[in-house]
């Protein structure tokens, strides 16, 4: 240990110097206090890392204070953070929607006659529209992975997007 204590533990051989002293007292005294579901090997870790944060403002003779009172305040704040996740899995969760009863039907029968549109078409329109409209693929990629011609895609999607139109109502998509 340097013989300085008013000095700060920014030099790396002065802060290895706090950690070797240090470590294992702060680990036991976490582990005695509260257990090992607390992972003090973490805690420990956590306190040093803010020791180093602080380096500047901390000096060699403040240091162990420091490092116990941000190890037990970590442990604090997560025991803190552990019940209130319990009292939120305590509470009954919302099992309803603002929607109302007509609109989840409508929802239902419009994907019905959705996916009955979608299977009129044939297989090279549906595969490049699910392909654009779906995945979000542009159409080089499209006429890429299909082996056709950029303006073969566009024909086929727009093509579908036309039987989709005439067989659904209110149908648009962007």
């Amino acid at each position: 240990m340097p013989e300085n204590p008013s000095k700060n533990i920014c030099e790396t051989r002065i802060f290895e110097g706090v950690y070797k002293a240090h470590s294992k007292d702060l680990h036991n005294f976490l582990y005695y206090k509260y257990g090992s579901q607390i992972n003090p090997e973490d805690k420990t870790q956590e306190a040093f890392v803010k020791l180093w944060d602080s380096c500047k403002t901390v000096t060699l003779a403040k240091a162990k204070s420091f490092l116990f009172t941000v190890a037990n305040n970590l442990v604090l704040n997560d025991i803190k953070h552990q019940k209130v996740v319990l009292n939120y899995q305590k509470k009954p969760q919302k099992s309803y929607t603002n929607e109302t009863p007509e609109f989840l039907l409508e929802q239902t029968q419009f994907m019905e006659k959705y996916k009955k549109a979608l299977q009129n078409l044939s297989e090279e329109q549906r595969v490049a529209f699910l392909l654009n409209k779906v995945e979000g693929k542009k159409h080089a990629e499209i006429a890429e992975q299909l082996g056709v011609t950029k303006k073969v895609v566009e024909y086929r999607i727009y093509t579908a997007f036309g039987k989709l139109k005439e067989a659904l109502e209110n149908f648009n998509i962007k």
